[in-house]
């Protein structure tokens, strides 16, 4: 990278995504902020953007929170694995994942070796103040938001390790993030 090239110029974005030859899959656990972040970074990049959470629910024709309480858990995450592995064979885009997708092993060995997985991890106070905004988070619904998400980050975090590139998410804009991401696709490439 060059001084004349900063990241924040759309040419450094082009030449870096054409570096790119699969589809660069976010995890990381709720409130992160893998799908708003991930429609930025698709932007920047000129490439498409998944929810992989909304190509679940359309595909299941109900909500996510529907899915849970009406089958479970294995059912929910059963799916998620056949969404995820259609979109990596679908997109070379960008795919924003559900927390708990990449520590499902068979999720996990999908993405791995089909996309580039971005783990964005951020501190759990952010994440509580992010989660609160929405009330259809699932796991959060049994019990102390705080208490849980440290426990998923707890269990969560050898799994998410296990992604290329990490990614610390602040509480700032979004596409400062984004940026950060291009910088260590760049670095990672």
């Amino acid at each position: 990278m060059t001084a004349a090239q900063p990241f924040n110029d759309p040419a450094t974005f082009t030449a870096i995504s054409a570096r790119i030859t699969r589809p660069l899959v976010l995890v990381g656990l709720m409130g992160v902020g893998k799908s708003t972040v991930g429609r930025k970074l698709a932007g920047l990049l000129g490439r498409e953007f998944v929810d992989a959470d909304d190509a679940i629910a359309e595909a299941a024709q109900r909500s996510i929170p529907e899915i849970f309480e009406t089958f479970g858990e294995p059912y929910f995450r059963d799916g998620e694995r056949r969404v995820i592995s259609r979109l990596l064979s679908e997109t070379n885009g960008v795919i924003a994942t559900g927390g708990g997708a990449f520590a499902d092993s068979s999720t996990r060995d999908l993405i791995l070796a089909k996309g580039i997985a971005v783990w964005i991890d951020c501190d759990i106070d952010t994440l509580v103040e992010r989660t609160a905004r929405r009330g259809n988070r699932p796991l959060l619904k049994t019990g102390d938001p705080h208490e849980i998400l440290t426990r998923l980050a707890h269990e969560r975090a050898p799994f998410y390790a296990q992604a290329p590139i990490r990614v610390v998410s602040e509480n700032g804009p979004h596409a400062d993030t984004a940026r950060a991401i291009i910088e260590a696709i760049d670095q990672w490439l």
